[in-house]
């Protein structure tokens, strides 16, 4: 497709894994309609109650393999396929901390919120795999400690990863795409702003609009099995 940008930056949201099945967090009857994050998703209630914690995201990552990709999923894989084979590159920054993208085919990806299927020692920060529940008794293989194992998650109050990452990757991009985000949780929300200052154009796939929706150049609405498959077929010619 001649003229089509090589280097995209896409930041996904909950809203690309709705559609398979996937809580989501701030809807009307998503997670923290249920749950007070203070207690389940803050280091303070963590150190407060680690087995509530625990138990909280035990379930989320038992119910895990129960949820499948979907066709947004699916076809951001391609792109970053097709972007390869042209001599580009795709960058994919997600809030998701699923693994719906990886079962989906995409490998460069920042996790930005961190891994369900991780987990990581409070006393000496190493991480390991996960898929099994996790409890106060368990011990950390590298320093041995008991505890400490906590998800691989990030928490309210703490530093997303990967923040450099992901900005040299906007600020070297031909396009920044925002797709299934609710544009009002910082720092991510502030990636399509970063983008239009340094000149790189901007654009908003979605449900609906953001509440950030003004910054972006373009954007298109509708459900993400459609409007991301819609989108990458045009991007790939």
């Amino acid at each position: 497709m001649s003229g089509a940008p090589n280097n995209i930056v896409i930041l996904t949201g909950s809203g690309v894994s709705a559609e398979s099945g996937v809580a989501t967090f701030r809807d009307q009857d998503g997670i923290w309609a249920k749950y007070d994050y203070r207690e389940v998703a803050t280091p303070e209630g963590f150190a407060a109650n680690p087995d509530l914690v625990h138990s909280f995201y035990n379930d989320r990552r038992r119910k895990l393999p129960s949820v499948n990709p979907n066709a947004a999923h699916v076809a951001l894989a391609e792109l970053e396929a097709g972007l390869d084979a042209r001599g580009g590159r795709l960058t994919l920054v997600t809030q998701n901390v699923d693994d719906l993208h990886e079962r989906a085919g995409s490998k460069n990806i920042l996790h930005m919120h961190g891994e369900l299927g991780k987990a990581t020692c409070w006393h000496c920060s190493h991480v390991c795999d996960c898929v099994a529940d996790l409890s106060v008794e368990d011990n950390c293989a590298a320093c041995g400690r008991q505890g400490g194992m906590r998800p691989y998650v990030v928490w309210f109050g703490e530093m997303p990863r990967f923040m450099d990452e992901a900005m040299d990757a906007i600020l070297g991009a031909d396009l920044f795409v925002s797709i299934g985000t609710s544009g009002s949780i910082y720092p991510a929300a502030g990636f399509a702003g970063e983008a239009r200052s340094a000149g790189v154009k901007a654009m908003e796939l979605n449900l609906e609009p953001s509440e950030n929706a003004h910054v972006f150049e373009d954007s298109r609405y509708g459900p993400a099995t459609k409007v991301v498959p819609d989108w990458v077929r045009d991007m790939l010619g």
